[in-house]
């Protein structure tokens, strides 16, 4: 299960050179349902995702470098490139950080991960984030390899 909030950001007030980084790629074999592969700098990983905005069902499958290669060629529309920063906030929680690369540029989004509806809905965004944009469905990872938002 994943229950997650998304922002867009448009300006970031500190150095991002102080917190940890990972570079993703990812690519979609299918919107509906999703079904991803991803790269996450060493490792490799194939996702179903279900249908749904703030809380969805999310299945990961290690993969092999040469079946996630395998399966990059066969992905549906633009592979996504980004930079993924790990940035600690308060309550335990995480704000993973995402600076697009290629045509999706200048994009850059934030994304909180929660332990349950009522921490996500309790959420207090802090003042550098942007509009929520979790429930709208062109910022889905899947809709943005088809389209430029």
């Amino acid at each position: 299960m994943e229950i997650e909030r998304k922002y867009l950001i448009h300006s970031i007030p500190f150095r991002l050179d102080d917190y940890p980084h990972r570079s993703l790629e990812q690519g979609y074999l299918s919107t509906e349902p999703v079904v991803r592969v991803r790269k996450d700098d060493d490792s490799y990983v194939l996702t179903y995702k279900s249908k749904g905005f703030l809380v969805r069902e999310e299945y990961n499958l290690p993969l092999t470098k040469e079946s996630y290669e395998h399966l990059r060629e066969k992905i549906d529309g633009r592979l996504i490139q980004k930079e993924r920063y790990c940035i600690p906030f308060a309550d335990n929680l995480t704000i993973e950080l995402d600076i697009f690369k290629g045509d999706l540029s200048p994009l850059v989004m934030a994304e909180v991960e929660f332990q349950s509806e009522t921490s996500a809905s309790e959420f207090q965004p802090p003042s550098w984030f942007g509009e929520e944009v979790t429930y709208s469905q062109k910022y889905h990872n899947s809709m943005l390899s088809r389209e430029i938002p």
